[in-house]
């Protein structure tokens, strides 16, 4: 028999993360980066100024004027007191993730920050992949091998409902994060671009997704974002529902919406049967699809049957494909086993 998949996190960090959980859903203050601190400078003129310093999620120090001493107190002790309330989470947050919860890296962290801060997941953008995972083993309380990326994967089901449109297209709300993304182009070069990467040579991206109406993968616009995304097959399955949660980093948390675990693991199988070309993301497709049907078999009965119950009838036959490794990585896990194994027949 294989080893259990995951291991359950203890009540009193189960406690702390339901803490954290419920203070970014009361509307916690967002840092891209560092909280920072405020510093007073004087100018050539002897005209003191305050200054925020925090450092961006690319690791540079960052300054930002506030305004001239003695006109804008207000303004900043409102900015000392959220710096203050996200400092005092931040040793919570280095236990969970000393304790094994997952934490993006300061990029992601930085980038979903931002397009937090403009709205996006609020009006319905999903954060989806390996990142997606995490935020999920996370909130279900249990622990797991999570896997390295420099992907950052959004997606939009509908038309994003935002209550005025940005003025900003998706590329500068990126931008704004303070990494400096550039398009990238598409071997058509008549094609517009929807993936976005870190200017050089780094390999972190954003790819901007949503629903593709058939088992076409095309390019369709998104116009409330003034961007073009990739659209895949049964992506809109795998958004049909879903929730605000929490992403942790080592210095602040964010909220995100992400797909519920059961449609995410079960749109994971499928989509591993539809990989042109089965590598090693089919493998990891897979895995992270075990993981957490084995905790849900686990903890939360009839979540399994009732993913399955939604699925598109033309997307069975890929689940029925990938259901074989999926069991055999299940083993360990009965319940699992046995709620996905009478889902197929």
């Amino acid at each position: 028999m294989t080893s259990p998949l995951y291991q359950a996190v203890t009540p009193a960090l189960t406690t702390l993360f339901g803490s954290i959980d419920g203070h970014v859903r009361a509307g916690a203050p967002v840092f891209g980066g560092s909280a920072g601190s405020i510093t007073k400078r004087k100018n050539q003129n002897g005209v003191e100024y305050y200054v925020h310093r925090y450092y961006y999620g690319t690791g540079t120090q960052q300054e930002s004027y506030i305004g001239v001493a003695g006109e804008c107190e207000q303004q900043v002790e409102t900015l000392r007191a959220r710096i203050e309330e996200v400092k005092a989470l931040v040793p919570d947050l280095r236990l969970l993730v000393r304790e094994g919860f997952q934490a993006a890296d300061p990029r992601t962290y930085a980038t979903l920050a931002s397009l937090h801060a403009h709205g996006l997941f609020a009006a319905g953008a999903s954060l989806v992949g390996p990142h997606a995972f995490g935020v999920l083993l996370n909130q279900m309380g249990v622990r797991a091998a999570a896997y390295a990326t420099e992907d950052v994967d959004v997606a939009r089901h509908e038309v994003l409902a935002f209550e005025r449109l940005p003025d900003k297209t998706f590329l500068a709300m990126l931008r704004d994060s303070g990494i400096p993304f550039v398009e990238v182009p598409q071997l058509d070069h008549k094609q517009p671009s929807t993936s976005f990467k870190q200017q050089g040579r780094s390999r972190f991206h954003v790819d901007l997704l949503v629903p593709s109406p058939d088992r076409e993968i095309r390019i369709v616009a998104v116009p409330e974002l003034q961007a073009h995304a990739t659209a895949l097959p049964y992506l809109a399955y795998a958004l049909g529902e879903t929730q605000i949660a929490t992403l942790i980093a080592r210095e602040g948390c964010c909220p995100v919406r992400v797909p519920v675990a059961e449609r995410f693991a079960v749109h994971k199988l499928v989509v591993s049967q539809l990989r042109t070309q089965r590598d090693s993301k089919t493998g990891k497709d897979i895995h992270q699809a075990s993981v957490l049907l084995a905790a849900l078999g686990d903890n939360y009965p009839g979540a399994i049957e009732s993913a399955v119950a939604a699925l598109p009838l033309s997307a069975r036959q890929y689940l029925a494909k990938a259901a074989p490794q999926a069991l055999e990585l299940m083993q360990s896990h009965p319940r699992a086993c046995a709620e996905l194994s009478g889902t197929i027949g």
